[in-house]
């Protein structure tokens, strides 16, 4: 399941934003117990690197990915740790 959830934020994350660098962590096992665990949704940790952030302040960032995201937010993301930036020129 794990795998599956990761492969799915991956294909979101690609197609929305072409990154350069990209890392999805699934991070759901150090949260065991925690609210957001015990409705089967996960806890994730992305790093993001994309001409798409230049520019932009990291709450903008943030938003783009959460967005990116759509209905899994609702589904299968409790926890979303974001470290998205632009690459360097």
């Amino acid at each position: 399941m794990s795998d599956d959830r990761i492969s799915r934020i991956e294909a979101l994350l690609v197609e929305a934003f072409a990154p350069t660098h990209l890392l999805v962590k699934d991070q759901s096992h150090l949260h065991a117990g925690h609210e957001g665990a015990r409705d089967g949704r996960g806890h994730f940790d992305v790093t993001i690197e994309s001409k798409e952030f230049s520019g932009k302040r990291p709450l903008a960032c943030h938003r783009m990915v959460y967005d990116a995201m759509g209905s899994l937010m609702e589904t299968d993301i409790h926890a979303l740790r974001i470290h998205a930036r632009a690459p360097a020129e």
